[in-house]
């Protein structure tokens, strides 16, 4: 069991019959009444999004997620696939049930594929990841305020932002779990 005062984003729970995941969570306190959490969770069967309240002491069962690696190899259209390193078994996996996790993986990249009662639903990349900046701007002498950034596309087509130090060529290691720039490699 886990009690809603401990959500974090990426946990996974059974809620009325599904199973969702924490997508992004907030603790309050407001100054009369009691405390609450409000979170914004995801379908992982459906993908579909719900924003719901829960009070700090309400307990639902945790899911359990298998999370098996597996080598990204190749897109063909919209389907992405992806290989059991000791199986050399290969599952296409449809763009919906990808979104957003795919902007910072590669060709031949190791991830974690998610799966719950055999249902995949969606991959985990490695949480840091080195990209070569493919395209941005050059940053101009002088412009250089405390903490100053400027978009940069990477070889994935993923845009971030870094500082302005960081030239086009450059190998970057990126958090995934933030898309942030971490440093320069």
């Amino acid at each position: 069991m886990i009690s809603a005062g401990d959500f974090k984003n990426g946990i996974t729970f059974e809620l009325d019959g599904q199973v969702y995941q924490v997508v992004e969570f907030q603790h309050v306190k407001p100054g009369k009444g009691a405390a609450f959490v409000r979170t914004k969770l995801k379908n992982i069967i459906t993908g579909a999004t719900i924003e719901r309240t829960f009070s700090p002491t309400d307990k639902m069962p945790k899911a359990h997620i298998d999370r098996k690696d597996m080598q990204y190899l190749y897109n063909d259209g919209d389907l992405y696939y992806f290989m059991d390193t000791e199986t050399y078994e290969q599952i296409p996996l449809n763009k919906e049930t990808l979104g957003d996790s795919l902007k910072f993986v590669k060709e031949n990249m190791i991830v974690k594929v998610l799966s719950y009662k055999g249902n995949v639903f969606g991959i985990e990349p490695p949480t840091f990841v080195e990209l070569v900046v493919t395209h941005t701007e050059p940053g101009f002498k002088g412009d250089t305020a405390t903490g100053a950034t400027k978009p940069a596309t990477v070889e994935t087509g993923a845009t971030i932002k870094v500082p302005l130090f960081v030239n086009q060529g450059d190998v970057i290691r990126i958090d995934t779990r933030t898309g942030e720039y971490m440093e320069r490699v």
